[in-house]
């Protein structure tokens, strides 16, 4: 009985060197392709929020408040509920909502903008959004992997602002420029308005 050989020693040590060739020039790309992706969730992210806020502006006049650590007040400690005061105004008691947990809706008459309100796809890795508002204007955060993604702004790094673990470096806004914190748009607005 012969043995069937299918392989000489150097027809099998060059399809091993074809082989890691192959994964050499993929694995990279592959990586690249991955993070894009999460890139352009981001991007996706950013526009839902954007428009849920505008939305919401447009119904009560107002954008929610934002957390010292960046988050939507927007949702209520389970066991609460908005209510009348002595003079008929509505009454809330709002708590920073959880990315990825929470839903985004009008804490008086229950209206939904969003079921869940989105977070990073790193979030697992400690990366998150960050929302800043003054009732009057918003400023929304994102954290982009890709340091030549068009969104990524040198002004948005410059402020340092925390993504998590991350440093902020893309985002979106209403009535204040990115560049600019709360405070200066305001300020600019009182000083416009003498």
């Amino acid at each position: 009985m012969t043995r069937l050989k299918l392989f000489s020693k150097a027809e099998s040590l060059s399809l091993i060197i074809i082989f890691l060739v192959l994964v050499a020039i993929s694995v990279p790309n592959f990586i690249v392709s991955l993070r894009r992706s999460r890139d352009q969730v981001r991007r996706d992210d950013m526009g839902v929020l954007e428009h849920s806020l505008d939305e919401y502006f447009v119904d009560l006049g107002a954008f929610p408040p934002s957390s010292p650590d960046g988050r939507i007040m927007d949702c209520l400690n389970p066991g609460d509920a908005p209510y009348k005061d002595n003079k008929g105004r509505w009454v809330v008691n709002p708590i920073p909502c959880e990315w990825g947990k929470d839903s985004f809706l009008n804490l008086i008459n229950k209206k939904s903008y969003l079921s869940t309100i989105p977070r990073d796809p790193d979030s697992q890795e400690g990366v998150s959004y960050y929302y800043m508002s003054d009732g009057a204007r918003f400023q929304l955060f994102t954290a982009m992997e890709g340091k030549d993604e068009a969104e990524v702004d040198p002004s948005i790094i410059a402020r340092n602002l925390p993504c998590g673990n991350k440093v902020c470096n893309a985002g979106r806004f209403y009535g204040c420029a990115i560049s600019k914190t709360l405070q200066e748009c305001q300020l600019e607005e009182l000083l416009l308005r003498k």
